[in-house]
């Protein structure tokens, strides 16, 4: 025990081979071109918990093995799970009550959210789980309160789950009370382990605010961890803890702000793109298609490098269908000005959304072709647990499978509509890169960057090693067909993040 509090480990746990879940990624995937995004929400608690520790096991190569060894020396143990790693987990959990029988589990994250009671039912090695954002709860737990009196908590009692009340989201002034994430990063995790294809590497992450107001059906955070309020740190706050972050880690490339949509509201933006303008360090951030050029302007002056973009598709009905709030011309506006400004656009799609069709399919390719961000993601819809996708696709009948991942993490196509099989969606992914990619003016493109910087040569030669097979295994599987349900994984896409993307 510290100060009274019990000795906890924030555990972001082992999984498959590279294997990118929980924590902080939208989307838990294992993924062929390694890539990890920041624990960032266990971070919060872990600084606020003395004699805490934050551990990420993926990135830094934890094993389940290490990782019970660990646990052994503490208490507490609040592990963020997720969908496609929940089984993994379990074992897990049960494999340190078994090291250490007087170990307390607690589950935290959108799965455990959104089936709290199945949750709690499938192991006695868990002893409760947090719905929603488990910051003070935990913390709460760990400083010697009962459970019962604990909002957001779900637990066992005479055999029953109870459901204690729901604990209001944070907003600014509770916000800014909160540790940095970076001052986590820096005593507990090592940041050359984080690459993301499309950063700089090595990059720091943190968020600037929670929740966004965008109704997007696929988007799992709005609907579950961050919810569909936008609640935002100070200014004054947000600045502080990057021009700390940069004298903290001075190898640092790039800050990237993991906010759901970074560039909501303008004044903010303008603001926060101006103060960080005086540090002079590159920054990065998730947006939407809404900002005017005078916004993206404030940004590019202040130090904006890339925009992480979610356009999602070519086709105004599914945009309609998916309630993006944005439209086409929205997209095309805003990627001119981005190049106007000197902004890069890391441009996130999806295919096998509401209404998608093999033309469908065209129309987003060349609309892919025509806004032409340096950099696109590609990926087949997924429908989480807790969205609103997920409701509409099982009521319809539109699930091939509940399972979202193979027995390594590989991403599997899961929906089916009666116009167009997963076959044909799985090819339209394959041809979407190839068409985009295998233009000689992209080629040209990204291999005259790399010319001149060393460390991105070495990166960018390994990373299409793995494109190159995995568009080798992405044509195999196509032309095999979907046998069985769930028999074949779908690979991680490439340069980026690996499904459903962060900014919607």
């Amino acid at each position: 025990m510290t100060s009274g509090v019990m000795k906890t480990l924030l555990v972001n746990p082992p999984s498959f081979e590279k294997f990118d879940g929980g924590a902080s990624s939208r989307w838990p995937v294992s993924r062929e071109i390694e890539s990890y995004w920041y624990p960032v929400w266990l971070s919060f608690a872990a600084g606020m918990l003395p004699g805490s520790r934050l551990l990420d096991a993926c990135p830094h190569k934890i094993g389940p093995e290490e990782t019970v060894q660990t646990a052994k020396d503490y208490e507490f143990v609040v592990l963020f799970t997720s969908t496609v790693g929940f089984a993994n987990d379990v074992r897990l959990a049960e494999q340190m009550k078994n090291a250490r029988p007087d170990l307390k589990i607690c589950f935290v994250g959108p799965h455990v959210e959104t089936q709290p009671e199945q949750s709690l039912r499938t192991s006695e090695a868990i002893d409760f789980v947090v719905r929603g954002e488990f910051d003070h709860a935990v913390v709460e737990y760990a400083e010697g309160r009962a459970l019962e009196t604990i909002q957001n908590v779900s637990f066992r009692k005479n055999g029953k789950a109870v459901h204690n009340p729901e604990r209001p989201k944070m907003h600014t002034e509770e916000l800014d009370a909160l540790p940095f994430a970076t001052e986590v990063y820096k005593r507990d995790l090592t940041i050359e382990n984080y690459n993301v294809p499309f950063l700089k590497h090595p990059y720091v992450s943190f968020y600037s605010s929670r929740g966004c107001p965008a109704l997007c059906t696929f988007c799992m955070w709005p609907q579950t961890l961050s919810g569909h309020a936008w609640r935002t740190r100070s200014v004054d706050n947000v600045v502080r803890e990057f021009a700390q972050a940069v004298k903290l880690f001075p190898q640092a490339k790039e800050l990237y702000f993991d906010d759901d949509t970074f560039n909501i509201r303008k004044d903010r933006v303008i603001e926060i793109a101006k103060r960080l303008g005086r540090i002079g360090r590159t920054w990065s951030c998730n947006a939407r298609v809404h900002s005017d050029y005078d916004t993206l302007k404030a940004m590019a002056d202040g130090g904006a490098r890339l925009l992480i973009v979610g356009f999602e598709s070519g086709d105004p009905q599914i945009l309609k269908n998916i309630k993006k709030g944005a439209t086409v011309e929205m997209a095309r506006a805003f990627a001119k000005n981005c190049k106007r400004v000197g902004i890069r656009v890391h441009g996130d799609f999806i295919i096998g959304l509401p209404g998608e069709t093999k033309e469908t399919i065209e129309r987003t390719i060349e609309f892919a072709k025509e806004l032409d961000s340096e950099t696109v993601q590609v990926s087949l819809a997924h429908a989480m647990p807790g969205t609103e996708l997920y409701t509409w696709a099982a009521d319809k009948g539109f699930l091939a499978s509940e399972a979202l991942a193979d027995a390594k993490g590989h991403q599997l196509p899961h929906l089916q509509y009666p116009g167009i099989s997963r076959e044909e969606m799985l090819a339209g992914v394959n041809r979407f890169f190839d068409e985009y990619y295998f233009r000689p003016r992209i080629i040209w493109r990204i291999v005259r960057e790399a010319l001149w910087d060393a460390d991105e040569r070495k990166r960018l030669t390994n990373e299409a090693i793995d494109f190159l097979r995995l568009r080798f295994e992405r044509n195999r599987m196509a032309r095999k067909g979907l046998q069985q349900k769930t028999a074949v994984a779908v690979p991680a896409a490439p340069l980026g993040r690996s499904a459903p993307p962060a900014a919607d």
